[in-house]
């Protein structure tokens, strides 16, 4: 086995914790697609998979919308017989964003839209593709969730604003409504190194800018997991042997997508704001004031990417919003499910969410106080 094979394996079985759930895949036509910007893009296709059967009712639809770096398997890891995502208790629909790949990205779209001319896609195209899918595939009124992580969660929020009377309850997991300054520098950063690469050439290139892929997935490796995660060492829990490793890990892993998807998919991450939704003239409270749905909401305690401050923050405008706080070392990456401490987590967690068990739910400043009791133990001799 090559080292790149070695790498990718290693990737795949980490994401979907050794049990890789096989849906049918498909393809839904969306025709000539009116995006946010004005723009048409011609001949839009989603790519999804499904999981268990819709009930006579058509009340048990989930959507599972898939995150940056990821793919419609993204949540295999909850979607298993007895797990939060049981198949034989919902209609599981798992969607890929425009610009993963598999739906219309850059890499598979022919002219005017290949390439680089990719126009600007935002969470809610996305939403609004997904929107469709289930009304005019599946002939549901109303879905009885959406779960979803990083990228995912920015989907399952907007859902919520979007379609405040269609969604029964949402789960956000390590993700935000909004995309704050510092995020949008750190991707800004991501795109610069990816760029940098001579043979990226603005987007026409005849053969993948490794250089610059190899430079973005260091990059992406430095805000991946926690600081404390690395001076522990948790990276040997995925067989990694040094930081070095986990660099590799991810160099390989960046090498195996197309420069311009990383891209597009950072663009519409960087761009991302619920408050921009027609009718709220960019006010994102108001915005998250209007979710009618129960929202689970579901930040990792050392994330790097959405800073736990502004997510707690941001979860007290939601109405009636159930914090859970995951506490993980794993950082923005526990909301992956890598840790088996984090995937149990998670899983039990939508479980009481879902089926209604009784579940303690902190607010921002019961949770502050908490960390702060904690971190005085430790202080304690």
């Amino acid at each position: 086995m090559t080292k790149f094979k070695k790498y990718k394996l290693l990737i795949l079985l980490t994401f979907a914790q050794f049990s890789y759930s096989e849906g049918q895949h498909q393809i839904f036509n969306l025709g000539d697609f009116s995006l946010e910007s004005g723009t048409i893009l011609p001949n839009a296709k989603l790519s999804y998979v499904t999981h268990g059967e819709l009930n006579e009712a058509k009340n048990n639809l989930i959507v599972v919308p898939s995150a940056y770096l990821g793919d419609h398997h993204g949540f295999d890891f909850l979607i298993e017989s007895g797990k939060a995502l049981d198949p034989n208790k919902y209609f599981i629909v798992a969607t890929d964003m425009f610009q993963n790949g598999l739906s219309s990205s850059p890499s598979n779209t022919t002219e005017p839209f290949s390439g680089p001319n990719f126009p600007l896609i935002s969470i809610r195209d996305n939403v609004k593709a997904g929107y469709k899918l289930v009304t005019e595939v599946f002939g549901v009124k109303r879905i009885y969730g959406v779960v979803g992580f990083s990228m995912g969660a920015q989907q399952a929020f907007q859902w919520g604003v979007s379609y405040p009377n269609f969604v029964e309850k949402i789960v956000g997991i390590a993700g935000s409504a909004v995309e704050y300054p510092h995020g949008q520098v750190r991707l800004e950063g991501f795109i610069a190194a990816i760029q940098a690469d001579n043979s990226f050439n603005e987007g026409n290139y005849n053969s993948p800018p490794e250089i610059g892929l190899r430079a973005g997935g260091a990059h992406w490796a430095s805000w991946g997991w926690s600081q404390e995660w690395y001076r522990q060492g948790l990276y040997k829990e995925m067989e990694l042997n040094s930081p070095s490793d986990v660099i590799n890990w991810f160099e390989e892993f960046v090498l195996t997508w197309d420069a311009n998807n990383l891209i597009a998919l950072a663009r519409t991450w960087q761009n991302n704001n619920v408050g921009n939704t027609p009718g709220f003239n960019g006010d994102y409270s108001k915005a998250l004031k209007s979710i009618k749905a129960e929202v689970l909401y579901m930040p990792s305690e050392t994330d790097m990417y959405f800073h736990i401050e502004a997510l707690t923050q941001e979860a007290e405008k939601i109405p009636g919003v159930k914090l859970r706080i995951i506490p993980s070392l794993w950082g923005h990456i526990a909301g992956a499910g890598f840790s088996s401490d984090d995937a149990e987590f998670i899983d039990q967690e939508i479980k009481e969410f879902y089926f209604g068990a009784q579940c303690i739910y902190l607010s921002l400043s019961q949770w502050q106080q908490l960390r702060m009791s904690k971190q005085q133990s430790h202080k304690d001799p």
